[in-house]
């Protein structure tokens, strides 16, 4: 059997987890992001983000911090893994005190041949429902491919965009720390700063993806009326590191709401693509 064959068997493999909706995490996802409470809108999207994922024993846990590879995920031997980017949808919204069950399955694992070498990216499709509703459809991607230099820090410029709506957020260690906390996610490019620089050659801590899709989700909203969203995609562009400001913008076209974050330097970090639900 060869390689690609071997991955590909894990095609149609399936996970299931039950979590119960603590009524306080919505708060505590807001205060770790600096966002204003709840003003009647409900729950802030992207907090599913935080429900399912476990921690396993130390045992378990491969030098970069994720879990070792296997199990349910592939074991894809690239080394370096990332989030590359979802589409979601909103079909109900998330309640205290529901009873969510989040059904995974591995939907495609492609090998590709990338500028640096090769890549493989495994999609995830998953379906967050409460008894018999579905509320959340998301097909995820993740991205493993081997460790080069990455996109340096931004010299820090002045922001000049026309967009229709923008602010500027400046994740700082702290917040990453707590991020990772409230995802159980110790993945070290998010906190080990020596880490980040040394083994996967970043210039310093890298900001989660999945929290820069919350932000973008959130100035989503807020640029709408505070709407909630029936639908996001986003996809990474290139890594956002602490210490340099982030600026989301917002503009309105016949497709929806594109939204972007960019680094200091104006560069790209993060595109997405919303729709309001109606």
């Amino acid at each position: 059997m060869t390689d690609e064959d071997r991955l590909a068997s894990w095609v149609g493999t399936t996970q299931e987890k039950t979590v119960l909706v603590r009524p306080e995490i919505d708060s505590a996802l807001r205060g770790v992001l600096g966002l204003p409470e709840d003003n009647g809108a409900g729950f802030l999207q992207g907090l599913h983000w935080l429900l399912f994922d476990e921690f396993v024993p130390v045992s378990q846990i491969g030098v970069d911090g994720h879990p070792k590879r296997g199990g349910f995920l592939p074991p894809i031997e690239l080394p370096r893994r990332m989030w590359a980017g979802s589409r979601i949808e909103f079909l109900a919204p998330v309640h205290p005190g529901d009873e969510l069950t989040r059904h995974s399955t591995i939907a495609a694992v492609t090998p590709k041949e990338g500028k640096a070498g090769p890549l493989v990216f495994v999609t995830v499709d998953h379906v967050v429902s409460s008894g018999n509703e579905v509320l959340i459809r998301e097909q995820q991607d993740i991205v493993y491919m081997n460790i080069s230099p990455a996109a340096s820090r931004a010299a820090e410029v002045e922001f000049n965009s026309e967009s229709e709506a923008s602010t500027t957020i400046s994740p700082d260690e702290v917040m990453l720390f707590r991020y990772s906390a409230l995802t159980r996610n110790s993945h070290r490019i998010h906190y080990d700063a020596d880490y980040a620089r040394e083994v996967e050659l970043y210039p310093g801590l890298v900001v989660h993806g999945p929290l820069t899709a919350t932000l973008l989700m959130w100035f989503s909203s807020q640029s709408a009326g505070s709407a909630p969203l029936r639908s996001f995609a986003f996809r990474g562009r290139s890594p956002l590191y602490v210490g340099d400001p982030l600026r989301l913008e917002a503009d309105h076209t016949e497709d929806g709401i594109a939204t972007t974050a960019r680094n200091a330097g104006g560069g790209v970090g993060m595109t997405g693509l919303a729709t309001v639900a109606q």
